[in-house]
């Protein structure tokens, strides 16, 4: 564990799943990391990864270097915690952005740490810090910015970065969906005064009550993409339809070299 004073790098393994080196941890071992973080002052992101971004860096490469250059690409999709599993990590569980954003917000209401929002449509920051608030009572959240659905402009990034600053944030969470917000977090980590950066993605809208969320037993079953389709098939059915079975070919091949080719890493 951490010590309030001393300098200690905690670090987990990683498995390699088509190139994508996913951090073989669980919930409880990634608020150790980012606890070790702040208290050292050490500049870090956190990718949470399903299954679609890990095929995003399948297929472009800048972006797989993303994923592997972070503190934790994390196991947020039950396909991922199988794999690791069956790699020999029986203590991973699955690390998912509404999940981990609830228990660090839970841990820095008793900590004191600072958080900011960056991201989600018009108004959902605003309902989620108050959502945080009511829940977590105590829970410092000093800033919040909803970007465009564009390109910031180098102005616009500078005075975002200032604003960050000012917040005097330990902890931003950014939501603007995998992989843009892996991108920003890359771009700025170390450059907006916070230490950890934290991409979530689509628990900006669920834990804000504007979308819903599947039930627990959903999640754990590896259905959830299924919900997530039959509640949003328009934009989602591209990444669920075309994605996902390409996703299970390709794992399927990556096992056959693993048992018949070669050792597993």
């Amino acid at each position: 564990m951490v010590c309030w004073g001393i300098l200690t790098k905690v670090t987990y393994p990683r498995v390699n799943l088509l190139g994508v080196q996913v951090s073989a941890i669980n919930i409880p071992q990634a608020l150790e990391a980012i606890d070790s973080w702040i208290h050292n002052g050490q500049s870090n992101y956190v990718c949470v990864t399903p299954a679609h971004s890990v095929m995003e860096c399948y297929d472009h490469p800048d972006i797989k270097d993303i994923f592997n250059s972070s503190g934790l690409t994390t196991p947020d999709g039950m396909p991922l915690v199988w794999w690791l599993r069956w790699h020999g990590q029986r203590h991973v569980d699955r690390v998912y952005g509404p999940d981990l954003m609830l228990a660090v917000c839970q841990d820095s209401s008793e900590k004191g740490y600072r958080h900011f929002l960056y991201g989600g449509a018009p108004g959902v920051a605003g309902a989620l810090s108050d959502s945080l608030k009511s829940r977590f009572p105590g829970l410092q959240i000093t800033g919040c910015y909803t970007p465009p659905f564009r390109e910031l402009t180098p102005e616009e990034d500078r005075l975002v970065i200032s604003q960050i600053e000012a917040s005097q944030a330990d902890i931003v969470w950014v939501g603007i969906s995998s992989p843009r917000q892996d991108c920003w977090m890359s771009e700025h980590v170390g450059r907006v005064g916070a230490p950890v950066l934290i991409g979530v993605g689509a628990a900006f809208d669920f834990l804000s009550g504007l979308k819903r969320q599947a039930p627990k037993w959903i999640q754990r079953s590896g259905f959830e993409w299924l919900f997530r389709l039959l509640n949003e098939p328009r934009r989602l059915w591209r990444r669920y339809l075309l994605l996902y079975p390409r996703f299970i070919f390709l794992v399927l091949g990556q096992v056959f070299v693993e048992v018949f080719g070669q050792p597993r890493n």
